[in-house]
């Protein structure tokens, strides 16, 4: 019988094939390659190192949930926890959610979105493997870096990030360290690019204007007058859109009281009242998603009715005006500075739409869509009604 004898030369096609199976089958035999560590350094300077991006997410206010719902589709899927002040001064938001992602309802709570409500043992508890917590929670419980420090303590990476307290300073920033840590930075930096080219064209038209004196009423009808901004939070809009915040020198710190007395004395040229839809049952200033234009209109025009508010030289020459109080703590803000700098100089901002800028934000990046009332123009006789398109899918 003869023999059949192949080459070492034919053989290589089949040992190549042959060493490929192989290789492939030791790669699926192993399962999915580990993920890379992530590195990202907080508002505090901090650098914390992730074995991967975060899937289990412990919010210490659950408001943070507005800037996380920017970035990632189904941003409830990544929390195992999260601070009930959502529930408490976003239940429009809230329901938006639960419609779209209801496992939001079972989701535990961790406190009250304050640092005195927080309770640190309950975080752990839920074995999270990412805490958030604001610059306003982390410096404020029994000295700076508290909670940071315990959870560090307890091996549990957590990050801190601050949409409210300096929002200029520290937004662009906090969205870009959520979007490294769950592995959504593309996603962050799309947003930032779009936020910062409408701050810049804001930013340019203004130069050296002349700027109107500003009152911001903060929660307007919730309290005795008045409570506003002093530097940080708001004051920060109100800059950037060309105004002069007048509670900036007379308060301390971020937030405080002044007298109505001291308001008619300074008599500003523009007066914002600030509210929300936590403002309906005390009669306060209702505006925000969900919110029909004509109850917004009706609850503004309660308040410039107050005594003393009407004497306002604002109010009696129409520069008075309603915006959503929750801005201030998510990035849409900026549709609130396009908003401001039409009502402070009107020729500059005559061609800007906030409208617009909101209305792409719902389609583009927002998990849930932002359709209600979020500020009012009263001199026009008609309040201006955000009502934007569904979310994309």
């Amino acid at each position: 019988m003869s023999q059949v004898r192949i080459s070492s030369r034919e053989l290589r096609p089949f040992a190549w094939v042959l060493g490929l199976v192989l290789t492939l089958f030791a790669l699926t035999a192993a399962g999915p390659a580990p993920a890379a560590p992530v590195t990202v350094t907080d508002v505090l300077g901090r650098t914390v190192t992730l074995p991967g991006p975060a899937k289990r997410i412990v919010l210490g206010q659950g408001r943070q949930l507005n800037a996380l719902g920017l970035i990632h589709p189904d941003p409830i899927s990544l929390l195992v926890g999260w601070g009930n002040d959502f529930q408490r001064q976003m239940g429009e938001a809230y329901a938006l959610y639960r419609a779209r992602f209801p496992a939001i309802e079972t989701l535990p709570t961790v406190g009250d979105g304050t640092a005195d409500g927080f309770s640190f043992e309950k975080a752990v508890e839920l074995a999270p493997d990412l805490v958030v917590l604001s610059l306003s929670i982390a410096g404020t419980r029994r000295g700076p870096g508290d909670l940071v420090a315990k959870f560090e303590a307890a091996g549990i990476p957590v990050i801190v990030v601050d949409f409210f307290l300096q929002p200029f300073r520290d937004t662009m920033p906090s969205l870009r360290i959520l979007g490294k840590a769950i592995g959504r930075e593309a996603a962050a930096e799309e947003f930032v690019t779009f936020y910062q080219d409408r701050r810049q064209r804001i930013a340019q038209r203004l130069g050296p204007v002349e700027r109107p004196s500003v009152f911001m009423h903060a929660h307007a009808g919730s309290a005795e007058c008045c409570f506003s901004p002093g530097k940080g939070t708001f004051d920060d809009y109100i800059t950037a859109a060309g105004g002069r915040n007048i509670a900036a020198a007379l308060l301390p710190g971020a937030t405080g009281q002044i007298s109505l007395e001291q308001v008619l004395a300074v008599d500003p040229a523009i007066y914002i009242a600030t509210g929300g839809t936590h403002l309906a049952k005390s009669g306060g200033l209702v505006l925000g998603l969900g919110v029909p234009a004509e109850v917004a209109s009706r609850s503004l025009a309660a308040q410039l009715a107050r005594p003393g508010l009407k004497a306002l030289t604002a109010v009696r020459n129409g520069q008075a005006y309603g915006l959503w109080h929750l801005f201030n703590d998510t990035p849409t803000h900026i549709a609130a500075i396009e908003a401001m700098a039409k009502w402070f100089h009107p020729q500059l901002f005559a061609d800007i739409d906030p409208q617009a800028t909101l209305d792409e934000i719902s389609r583009r990046f927002s998990a849930i869509p932002l359709q209600g009332t979020f500020w009012l123009e009263p001199q026009s006789g008609k309040p201006q009604d955000l009502a934007s398109p569904p979310a994309k899918p």
